[in-house]
């Protein structure tokens, strides 16, 4: 399965690199259809939320409107609202509200097909230390009630070494809870992929395919130092059969820029994963 960051398909919102693509974020659906995405990663941030389609009765109708027409599922939400109100380094106060915000979030998307909320802990939000590697466990575990009723994963992408964030998973230790795993951000980290994929491999659940610079920005897939081919050669080598979602550099057209991101991963995946 093969899926595109919500927003890539629209030009940019004030430049950002990635944001909640208001005027457009409907066409999207049928534009992906056309190029042969299978999913639309939803973006839910903290500007506007209140208004975002996921929070509201009718945009939920919309969306389940807009995946039966166009046969584009949304199978995972980018929960970047976390990235501007991490669980960490705040009042006891903010880290309350930001779980309910979490949980209000689960009640709202259960009845889409949603497979899992992706939690980005990276830069603002990044886990710092053990104190805060113990209080994310003690936060995301008081919503495993939520998320067994409603049989809906929280992915983690996280910046901490391999080593680190298994072990965070294996405190976890619930099969719902799960790892994003993105090749840019390893890539600008220095990280080895071999050893993180092999690390964590069987807790990915989905694949963020982008290319960075070490300690850089993001780049044009294949410019890059993040080694693709590596990658999925790992992939191949643990089994994983799970869906890639496009985070890539944008470009000055959106459309034609996906159309050739989605052929780029086409060939990676016949190249590596269909042999």
């Amino acid at each position: 399965m093969i899926g595109i960051i919500q927003g890539r398909l629209s030009q940019p919102i004030n430049n950002k690199i990635q944001a909640f693509p208001w005027s457009s974020w409907e066409e999207e659906f049928s534009i992906a259809a056309e190029i042969g995405f299978d999913d639309i990663e939803f973006i839910f941030e903290t500007e506007n939320y209140l208004q975002n389609p996921l929070w509201t009765t009718g945009g939920l109708k919309r969306i389940k409107e807009l995946t039966k027409e166009t046969g584009v599922m949304l199978n995972h939400i980018c929960a970047d609202y976390f990235m501007e109100n991490p669980f960490v380094r705040v009042s006891r106060e903010q880290k309350e509200n930001n779980l309910q915000v979490l949980k209000k979030l689960m009640e709202q998307v259960m009845n889409l097909g949603v497979k899992s909320i992706e939690l980005p802990m990276v830069d603002n939000s990044r886990i710092e230390n053990e104190a805060e590697k113990n209080q994310v466990v003690e936060i995301l575990q008081t919503a495993v009630p939520l998320m067994e009723k409603y049989n809906l994963g929280l992915s983690i992408e996280s910046s901490l070494p391999p080593q680190e964030l298994k072990d965070l998973l294996e405190r976890l230790a619930h099969p719902l809870f799960s790892i994003t795993y993105d090749t840019g951000n390893s890539s600008s980290f220095g990280y080895d992929t071999e050893e993180e994929i092999l690390a964590f491999g069987k807790w990915i659940s989905n694949v963020h395919i982008k290319d960075m610079v070490l300690h850089g920005t993001t780049v044009a897939l294949g410019t890059g130092d993040a080694d693709l081919s590596k990658s999925f050669e790992i992939f191949k080598q643990i089994g994983y059969s799970g869906p890639f979602t496009l985070q890539a550099a944008r470009a000055e057209d959106p459309v034609e820029n996906s159309r050739n991101q989605y052929q780029y991963l086409q060939n990676l995946i016949s190249q590596y994963l269909k042999k």
